[in-house]
């Protein structure tokens, strides 16, 4: 089911298909590229390559694929001292997370909200992004994150 849904859904939609089967352990990425092979089955290798072996959510795929089709460098489960791990550290200065419903309890509001501060703290800026934003808004999302960064290119973020 999985080869088919490569070779007939959109990219997206097989991308999520597949890192569900890779991520549950249902399946392994190596076994469907065996089965994969030449350069006919290149579009469809190349969604192989955007599954991520140790991924948290779907939204963070997701959000993976559209800042690396926007060129940007990404870093992802970057462990940053007094934060934690946070989802991506774009262009080495800008921590993006990508929030699930979990992320909406008071308690996991008030944790993010402090590790936003700390992130700010030890000098990175900071985007959050929810599932509306990654799944139906993809290119504001990444307009947004390439307009911080120009920003923060020009000079605009200072310490007062």
């Amino acid at each position: 089911m999985l080869l088919h849904s490569l070779h007939c859904l959109p990219e997206l939609e097989s991308l999520v298909m597949v890192q569900s089967a890779v991520g549950r352990g249902d399946i392994e990425l190596e076994f469907l590229y065996a089965r994969l092979p030449g350069r006919r089955n290149g579009r469809v290798r190349a969604v192989l390559d955007l599954v991520i072996p140790r991924s948290d959510s779907l939204l963070e795929v997701l959000a993976n694929t559209h800042f690396q089709r926007a060129g940007l460098r990404v870093r992802r489960h970057v462990l940053i001292p007094g934060v934690g791990e946070v989802d991506f550290l774009i262009e080495d200065c800008l921590v993006v997370e990508t929030d699930g419903s979990t992320h909406f309890e008071p308690k996991a509001v008030k944790r993010d909200q402090r590790r936003n501060n700390r992130s700010i703290l030890g000098g990175y800026l900071v985007l959050r992004y929810y599932y509306a934003d990654v799944v139906y808004s993809p290119d504001e999302m990444v307009a947004e994150v390439l307009a911080v960064l120009e920003l923060r290119r020009q000079g605009k973020f200072f310490a007062i």
